[in-house]
């Protein structure tokens, strides 16, 4: 590509590591932008992503088309992966994605999150303690997916012990969902995660059935009970979808929020010194790089929209760190700043988990693990400095995170 020519390409190395350069231009030069190698509209102005957000016309029901337009022979060999999904409520539009929606808002209510604020110290705490004495660490390996792992198992009932395979599984597995550029055998690989995820959640639920808890499985169980309609495919997809949405978005919110904080000790002092900047500091690590990339969503008719023609059928990419970046709504956007006041003269700020009727069900369990986990990560973990060159970020559209963060430090006891 010359370097003149304005093209969105998420298969370079250049973009998947910096896309920030790019977005700016794209802002300024065509904020409603058609990206020939993905086939599809890509838009990264904040007023334009939050209307599509909130417009009926773009679908969020793009997973039943795509397995539709397959040939019938690798269509086949995506089977468990077509059936879990497809039933995801992210997929979904009304009215299914109400009733799944309405059910999965028992599991997350305001109460119900903050309940678990003891408990997820508690695991931050145990999972620092494990790299205790350790002159380095992979922070991304050893601390940044451990706890919101260990947070979302313990909900769902499932056992801390299958965090290995499950973490695979749902590597694996996102590099199907988070739309991976340049990984060739990325549906096989889904395939079979997924397959591994159906049926370690079809044991459980069986479990449950038989014998239930005051665990998030139980109570979906016990929806059915009392009349609710939730079939048992659905209740196995919606375990999956909790699992890996429940690690994978505040796994990558903890990593790139040390990796941000590491860049600038200064801030690292001062949420040390000032915990109660954990609120602010996660708000700003979310608008700043944060972990949901992107949304996509399908015209699901002939639409006019910043001057283009937007055929049925055709995707649309709402680049959500983009629009986080908007300088025509937050002041000097390039600068990461945990004391950022909220940006004035808008309804709404960073919108890093969605809005309208998708916004993320787990945001504020997400929000809360941050808030918790940062100051006591700013704690324990004292002069921490980067190893090596830069790190590596996520080949992905949908999801931003990196792969690796080595990271050495004193990484000290409880209480020192």
């Amino acid at each position: 590509m010359a370097t003149n020519e304005l093209c969105y390409d998420p298969s370079t190395r250049a973009v998947i590591d910096n896309p920030f350069p790019l977005f700016a231009r794209l802002q300024r030069e065509a904020p409603v932008h058609w990206s020939a190698p993905l086939r599809g509209w890509v838009v990264t102005r904040h007023e334009d992503c939050k209307a599509i957000l909130l417009d009926k016309r773009f679908s969020a029901a793009r997973m039943q088309p795509f397995f539709n337009a397959l040939p019938r022979e690798q269509r086949a060999k995506l089977h468990d992966l077509e059936a879990s999904v497809s039933l995801w409520t992210v997929f979904l539009d009304p009215p299914d994605h109400t009733r799944l929606r309405r059910l999965l808002n028992r599991g997350f209510t305001s109460r119900a999150v903050n309940a678990m604020a003891p408990r997820i110290a508690e695991i931050v705490h145990e999972t620092i303690d494990a790299v205790v004495g350790r002159r380095a660490i992979d922070f991304i390996r050893d601390l940044a997916y451990r706890i919101p792992a260990a947070v979302i198992m313990e909900m769902l009932g499932a056992s801390r012990g299958e965090i290995e395979a499950f973490k695979l599984w749902s590597d694996d597995l996102g590099l199907f969902i988070g739309s991976s550029r340049v990984t060739a055998d990325k549906y096989e690989r889904a395939e079979t995660a997924m397959t591994n995820l159906t049926g370690a959640f079809r044991e459980l639920v069986a479990e449950r059935r038989r014998r239930p808890r005051t665990d998030m499985i139980s109570d979906l169980i016990r929806a059915e009970d009392e009349g609710e309609v939730l079939g048992e495919q659905e209740l196995i997809a919606t375990c999956v979808l909790l699992l890996f949405a429940g690690h994978e978005t505040t796994g990558n919110l903890l990593g790139t929020g040390m990796y941000y904080l590491t860049r600038h000790p200064d801030q690292l002092d001062d949420l040390r010194w000032h915990p109660e900047l954990a609120e602010s500091a996660v708000e700003e690590i979310l608008r700043y790089d944060g972990p949901n990339a992107a949304v996509t969503r399908v015209a699901a008719e002939d639409i006019e929209f910043g001057g283009h023609r937007i055929a049925k059928g055709q995707r649309v990419f709402a680049m959500i760190n983009a629009a986080n970046r908007d300088p025509e709504v937050f002041s000097d956007p390039q600068r990461f700043d945990i004391r950022r006041p909220p940006p004035s003269g808008t309804p709404l700020g960073q919108f890093a988990f969605g809005h309208g009727i998708h916004f993320c069900i787990g945001a504020p369990l997400a929000r809360l693990e941050g808030r918790i986990a940062l100051p006591i990560l700013a704690e324990r973990i004292r002069h921490p400095r980067l190893i090596g060159a830069a790190p590596e970020w996520l080949d992905s559209l949908s999801f931003r995170g990196l792969t690796a963060l080595p990271l050495a430090g004193e990484f000290v006891a409880r209480g020192v």
